[in-house]
């Protein structure tokens, strides 16, 4: 059954000491796949396996992968004490040098470059991973979920349109037949009726189009990534009634066709979507 692009899943877990980590993933659609990241501080040597881990189940498509963390121990403040005794005696010297009368403010000391930072609550990468490839399995599996759920209902929407583009085929068809018949009975000679059927004849684009209506039936049935080819064969039944409708002459011909080419049209969209 094909699956949609779009899609969304998420799940948490916890992360002693650091509180909870959480994996969000989001996709919509993309002529290829891209994956794009968001995660914490210190997680960038992860990157790498967090792509593998999606490209591996996810085909195409943009997917968006969060990670957060949250709840965790409040961060300690460390004070580096070195280099605020190297900027108090830096100042000092400045100020002797400079003959500066003014005084040092604590607020000032402490918004120099370097004095103040949080310490943050570190795991190592070797702890974190195992939970956090089980989080990107769950979650990449609730993304294909919601994705072929979707994509039945695609599936079931295209299915209806080319159940009425046979139904408006097979009354081009007999159309057609009515049509040539009429117009040769009030051609007289050979050469008129040859030309006529030359220009006129759309029996080749008619069994063209029922042969890609047939085949996109099947590949709506099929299992994988077959968006671009769902959009081909859309593509080409568009041709196909592109031609029927410049060789007709025939005005109920004519205004089947272009019903025909309003089901394509909504082929062609839905398409976009599929994976």
């Amino acid at each position: 059954m094909i699956s949609s692009m779009t899609g969304f899943a998420s799940n948490e877990s916890s992360l002693d000491p650091c509180g909870r980590i959480c994996v969000e993933l989001r996709s919509i659609n993309h002529k290829f796949r891209e994956v794009s990241l968001h995660l914490p501080e210190g997680f960038l040597s992860l990157e790498e396996r967090i792509k593998k881990e999606i490209e591996s189940k996810v085909k195409r498509g943009r997917i968006t992968c969060v990670i957060s963390i949250t709840g965790g121990a409040a961060n300690k403040i460390f004070v580096n004490r070195k280099l605020l005794k190297n900027y108090l005696a830096e100042l000092h010297h400045i100020r002797n040098e400079f003959r500066i009368s003014d005084n040092i403010r604590m607020v000032e000391l402490i918004n120099l470059p370097g004095i103040l930072s949080l310490e943050e609550s570190t795991l190592s990468k070797n702890k974190i991973w195992p939970i956090l490839k089980h989080l990107l399995f769950k979650s990449v599996q609730d993304l294909l979920k919601t994705r072929q759920r979707e994509g039945r209902a695609i599936a079931g929407y295209l299915k209806v349109r080319a159940g009425k583009l046979e139904r408006f085929l097979k009354n081009v068809k007999s159309r057609f037949s009515e049509s040539v018949k009429a117009k040769l009975a009030v051609l007289r000679s050979d050469d008129e009726k040859a030309s006529f059927l030359k220009d006129a004849d759309i029996s080749e684009e008619m069994e063209r189009l029922a042969f890609h209506i047939k085949n996109l039936t099947r590949k709506l049935s099929a299992s994988g990534a077959v968006g671009k080819e769902v959009d081909f064969i859309a593509q080409e039944m568009q041709r196909e009634t592109n031609t029927m409708g410049a060789k007709s002459s025939d005005t109920r011909i004519s205004a089947l066709v272009v019903q025909m080419k309003s089901q394509i049209e909504k082929i062609r969209e839905q398409a976009q979507n599929i994976e």
